[in-house]
């Protein structure tokens, strides 16, 4: 039956890039074909937010997680911060993204990104929603700033994971789980393997990234939700479980993190709890 075929949960695609809604209607059928079957897709600029909840409207599979990226950060004020506060009220919303730091991109200051940042941790908390985070080369100040916000208290995923087994391992103490994406399937990869393995398996999830980051081998095109099994198969491998068991293993924990109910009657969408 429908329910034992294997389905996915990409817990961090930018669905409202992908193109125009035909584009993005055929996008996500062809992934729902792979098997597919929920959605999880960040903000990064308050401007994008109304085509968000939109696009997330018309995908029954999709949930949204609003926020503000750290390249927006400069843009934060309290005026955003309101909006937020009453998005995170919508039904379809679930988490807070993606947020964090970069260390990497030129022009936004640390302070400026770490401003936004905890207000951000501080609205998720209040609302009682889990965080999708953005690191990059800022692991330790992250990490101290996730401590001192308690942000353990919601939890979250940190996306796109490019750190050593020991952050994984602090980013798991403070109930984050780990996403691992394409950058797990490139041949030289090295230290992505080590942290999966190194992994309690209750942490461990999916994400294409999509349209960046596209697995082998298609990693010079543009990613697409349709290659998450890709990723999949790469987890499998590593872990020496069945692509069944890394769907459901990688689904109850996305289920899990971001505290969501399944639908009734054989419907397999995921909603928010307390929402049904």
């Amino acid at each position: 039956g429908v329910m034992n075929e294997p389905v996915y949960f990409d817990t961090h695609i930018h669905l409202d890039a992908l193109g125009d809604e035909p584009m993005i209607q055929r996008e996500v059928r062809l992934a729902r074909a792979a098997g597919v079957g929920a959605f999880l897709v960040p903000g990064v600029h308050p401007r994008d937010w109304p085509r968000l909840l939109q696009t997330v409207g018309h995908v029954p599979e999709a949930l949204a997680a609003p926020g503000v990226h750290p390249l927006a950060a400069p843009d934060w004020n309290t005026g955003m911060a309101h909006k937020l506060t009453a998005l995170l009220a919508n039904p379809a919303v679930v988490a807070v993204g993606e947020v964090g730091l970069d260390g990497v991109i030129q022009g936004v200051s640390p302070a400026q990104q770490e401003k936004a940042f905890r207000h951000q941790i501080r609205l998720a908390v209040e609302a009682g929603l889990p965080l999708l985070i953005h690191c990059r080369k800022a692991t330790a100040r992250l990490l101290d700033i996730l401590h001192q916000e308690e942000a353990q208290r919601v939890g979250g995923i940190f996306h796109g994971f490019s750190g050593s087994r020991e952050t994984a391992l602090q980013a798991v103490k403070l109930h984050f789980a780990i996403g691992f994406g394409g950058p797990l399937t490139y041949p030289e990869a090295r230290r992505g393997p080590e942290v999966l393995s190194a992994l309690p398996e209750e942490w461990i999830v999916l994400e294409t990234d999509a349209p960046d980051l596209s697995p082998h081998p298609h990693r010079q095109e543009e990613n697409r939700p349709s290659y998450l099994p890709l990723i999949a198969e790469r987890v499998a491998q590593l872990r020496g479980w069945t692509l069944a068991q890394t769907a459901a293993i990688t689904t109850a924990n996305a289920k899990r993190i971001l505290n969501l109910v399944q639908e009734e009657e054989g419907k397999p969408y995921f909603r928010r709890k307390g929402w049904t």
